[in-house]
């Protein structure tokens, strides 16, 4: 004799009664089992209240990993006891997560047993997961530790614990799907120029197949940044980059760059072709999707010569090897793909998911993407 199974169901609609109803009909459903979603894969889910004057009473949703982040940390804790030879907590103010000054890549110590190894990689696992749930902080940390999960050392495991240690200190965060549309000064902040002597066939790739657009339109930001050479031993620059449709960050990336280039102009330009790649796969998805979309996706680069080069027509390149990642970009600009932006160093958020930044400074970056 067969037993039901217990399904939980999230569903995702203006009016889910109505898709409740339906499913009701051909299933049994518990009395008093619907409700508003509280989890999901991990991540807290709650109604969270942004002031707007517009609507002063409006609430959003909001995701947040605190309660992940508290039993992952127990976890840690419990289970050192069964590998021995390691301290959690580092002696000390913990301000950021890693300790000020470290480089993975010149860390010599004893590289680790099986079961330790094992056990280092389990830890990545969690902090990764940690990162897709929106702990942005950590992002670059575990990346550049994720690095050496084949042939992980005793300094890296401390390291590993060291972040754990700082997830303890800083416990809370919270990302909101804020769905309003940000403002930019049209004036001045985007350069525009005729492309059609340049590019007169570049156009954006749109599915022809795509369903009809509903709903409000959205819009796409990117901030992008790389830091030249950052690897001391290899000398390769690392990329980083978020992605934002209206207000609510929906992608970051933080990888090494595969190739070593001579210049911070040839690992801005790597890192904006990156980001043009990724943004022309999220558009043909969000069109796919259903969502429409408004103009093109805003992108903030804190290198002027990058800027220029990709937004003004007349610039020319004279490094051979940056001619791909050049004409990439430049073509997606005068697709209207993209259009780009000079911003601060001080205030481009991708920042955090290319250097090891002050703990201060690390969380006022943050704050423009969390709450």
């Amino acid at each position: 004799m067969g037993v039901n199974p217990r399904v939980r169901i999230l569903v995702i609609s203006e009016h889910p009664d109505r898709i409740m109803k339906g499913i009701g009909s051909a299933f049994t459903i518990k009395p008093g089992s619907q409700k508003e979603p509280d989890l999901y894969l991990g991540a807290q889910i709650e109604k969270h209240c942004i002031y707007d004057s517009s609507e002063p009473t409006k609430t959003r949703w909001a995701m947040s990993c605190n309660s992940y982040v508290s039993n992952a940390i127990k976890t840690v804790k419990n289970s050192m006891k069964d590998v021995g030879g390691m301290t959690f907590l580092p002696k000390g103010r913990i301000e950021t997560p890693l300790k000020k000054g470290y480089k993975p890549e010149l860390d010599n110590s004893a590289e680790l047993d099986p079961a330790r190894l094992n056990y280092y990689q389990g830890l990545i696992g969690v902090l990764r997961w940690i990162c897709e749930l929106g702990r942005l902080d950590i992002v670059l940390p575990v990346s550049l530790m994720s690095r050496y999960l084949a042939s992980p050392r005793w300094g890296h495991l401390n390291q590993v614990l060291h972040i754990f240690g700082y997830l303890k200190k800083y416990n809370r965060s919270k990302m909101v799907f804020d769905e309003s549309m940000p403002s930019f000064d049209e004036s001045s902040d985007f350069v525009t120029g005729d492309w059609s002597e340049y590019y007169p066939d570049a156009r954006e790739a749109i599915p022809l197949d795509m369903p009809q657009a509903r709903g409000n339109s959205v819009c796409m930001s990117c901030f992008e940044d790389a830091d030249h050479a950052g690897d001391t031993v290899t000398r390769r620059s690392h990329t980083g980059l978020i992605i934002f449709v209206n207000r609510l960050p929906i992608l970051w990336y933080s990888k090494t760059e595969n190739t070593v280039e001579s210049s911070t102009f040839g690992s801005e330009f790597i890192a904006m072709k990156q980001a043009v790649e990724i943004i022309e796969g999220l558009r043909y998805k969000i069109r796919m999707m259903g969502f429409p979309l408004e103009g093109p996706c805003n992108v903030f680069c804190d290198n002027n010569a990058v800027v220029q080069n990709t937004s003004r027509p007349e610039s020319q390149i004279k490094k051979k090897h940056l001619s791909i990642s050049y004409h990439r970009c430049r073509e997606a600009h005068a697709a209207g793909t993209i259009r780009i932006a000079k911003e601060g160093t001080n205030t481009n958020i991708a920042a955090m998911f290319t250097k090891l930044l002050q703990g201060t400074k690390l969380r006022e970056l943050c704050s423009y993407a969390l709450w």
